[in-house]
């Protein structure tokens, strides 16, 4: 395939032999593996980002409680939050984190997301792309843009590495949701390729060996305050890089090494419930409490 990419080093490659940007070689090979036009490949994308764009309101706007019980409100209470008082993190980060969790809110009350790459890690990439795009008046084809470009890191480590909780630990899920909005936004907000794959390395790197410990072994918590924190590290990572500061280590050795931590993270702390919070008096307790 001409615009086939298998890793990092590739992506750059390509990139530069015929002078695309990321989001671009990404369409590209996509329209080469489904053998459909570039314009069928960006119709299903704008899909994808109307889906995320209802999912980071729908929590803001209607009262939501997840099938466990755990989580319900926290998008609503953030945005109070917002409008009230001072935000700790500033306006833009506050509202990063109510489309992440709000996103989350509405994976665990059985609503309509985007899994990308995972449904435990879906507010990671909406909350970064669709905040930033809203916040400085980028269209929805500018949006599309970001989330292939995004889609272009995904592909590379569900390739070289794993997206699974349950085989690498949080830090595949949330570690490489946050690696895959961070080069969507830096493409979005006028950065290079090499910046974007460098956003990545440092995302991966700012989460290296975060355990996967759901309480009661839903996706509601703590998974959902780790989305914010995942969107927070997108959004640091990109600004980063958009301001030079790139990461010692290449993106492809992250991800090799991220992979080796996973597989390293004892089965407890795989998504198994048995270790990490899920494994405390109160995790037990709550998950006594769900399923009697």
């Amino acid at each position: 395939m001409k615009y086939n990419f298998t890793s990092g080093a590739e992506l750059l490659e390509k990139c530069n032999e015929f002078n695309m940007t990321m989001s671009q070689i990404c369409i590209e090979r996509e329209a080469e593996l489904l053998g459909v036009t570039k314009e069928e490949v960006r119709e299903r994308m704008a899909v994808s980002l109307q889906i995320m764009k209802a999912a980071t309101e729908k929590a803001v706007e209607e009262d939501i409680k997840s099938m466990g019980g755990l989580i319900g409100g926290e998008a609503k209470k953030l945005t109070k939050y917002r409008t009230s008082s001072r935000s700790v993190c500033g306006e833009l980060m506050n509202k990063a984190m109510v489309a992440a969790m709000g996103t989350m809110e509405v994976n665990a009350s059985m609503g309509l997301i985007v899994a990308a790459p995972t449904a435990g890690s879906c507010g990671i990439l909406p909350g970064a792309v669709v905040t930033i795009g809203k916040e400085y008046g980028f269209s929805d084809e500018e949006m599309i843009d970001a989330l292939f470009a995004a889609s272009a890191i995904g592909v590379i480590i569900t390739r070289n590495a794993t997206v699974s909780g349950a085989e690498g630990g949080c830090q595949a899920e949330t570690g490489a949701a946050a690696a895959m909005a961070s080069a969507g936004v830096v493409e979005m907000m006028g950065g290079s390729v090499e910046q974007a794959v460098h956003a990545a390395s440092h995302c991966l790197q700012n989460v290296m060996g975060l355990v996967c410990d759901p309480i009661a072994g839903l996706v509601e918590a703590p998974c959902q305050g780790r989305n914010a924190i995942g969107v927070a590290n997108a959004l640091i990572s990109a600004e980063l890089c958009l301001a030079g500061i790139l990461n010692i280590i290449p993106f492809d050795e992250t991800v090799a090494a991220m992979y080796k931590v996973g597989k390293t993270l004892p089965m407890e702390l795989r998504e198994t419930a048995l270790g990490g919070v899920a494994a405390t008096c109160t995790g037990c307790s709550l998950t006594t409490k769900i399923f009697g």
